[in-house]
């Protein structure tokens, strides 16, 4: 039989009844066989064999997204380690103004050496709670909720007393002025020793030390 001259539109129930009486079972077995195959392979394809190729494409897909995103980060690892090269030298002589917090910790040593050269002795020398500055353009906040990266440096105070003569004070002044740590005299009352012949002075007042963020947040 051959179904290719089956006339479609002028087709009866009946004809085709008959017509497939007609097919030799033989046939009839040979493409329900073949349908039967085709179904088989379409319904493991569809409920196995595909979800692992979209399994496998949606993996290789993703790689290929992971290795464009490393591609670019290795590029802007680059382009960072050149900037941090370029600036290193900027970074270290500007940072040489800057205290770190083992340096505010042997202040008082350090004092005492710049004192001892002029003849001074510092008698009382404390520390208050470093304060915030904050960079420009950032709003005052609570201390509790002030994060570092808008902190552009610190200020640390620190109270003192020194005694001895007049000219070892401004000596020991003008020494400190020279070092290259910022430091600055906020407060400062000189008064004279009663009743001493050498004209000893009681020097009290506040200095301001800075630190840089990283060391005091």
């Amino acid at each position: 039989m051959d179904l290719k001259n089956i006339d479609l539109k002028n087709i009866k129930l009946e004809d085709i009844k008959a017509k497939l009486e007609s097919i030799d079972k033989k046939t009839l077995i040979k493409y329900g066989a073949g349908f039967f195959a085709v179904l088989i392979f379409l319904i493991g394809y569809y409920s196995i064999l595909n979800p692992i190729v979209q399994k496998k494409k949606e993996t290789f897909q993703d790689k290929v997204l992971k290795q464009e995103e490393i591609n670019q980060m290795n590029t802007e690892i680059t382009t960072y380690k050149k900037t941090i090269k370029n600036k290193q030298p900027e970074f270290n002589e500007s940072s040489k103004l800057f205290h770190s917090k083992a340096e505010v910790e042997g202040l008082y040593k350090s004092l005492s050496r710049y004192a001892g050269v002029n003849g001074l002795v510092i008698s009382k020398i404390e520390k208050k709670k470093p304060k915030a500055v904050l960079k420009e353009g950032v709003a005052e906040q609570a201390e509790n909720m002030t994060e570092m990266q808008n902190v552009s440096y610190y200020k640390i105070p620190v109270t003192y007393e020194i005694k001895g003569n007049f000219l070892g004070y401004i000596k020991f002044k003008r020494a400190l002025a020279k070092s290259k740590k910022m430091l600055n005299f906020d407060k400062e009352t000189i008064s004279i020793v009663q009743n001493d012949s050498t004209g000893a002075i009681i020097a009290t007042g506040e200095l301001t030390i800075v630190g840089l963020p990283d060391e005091f947040f």
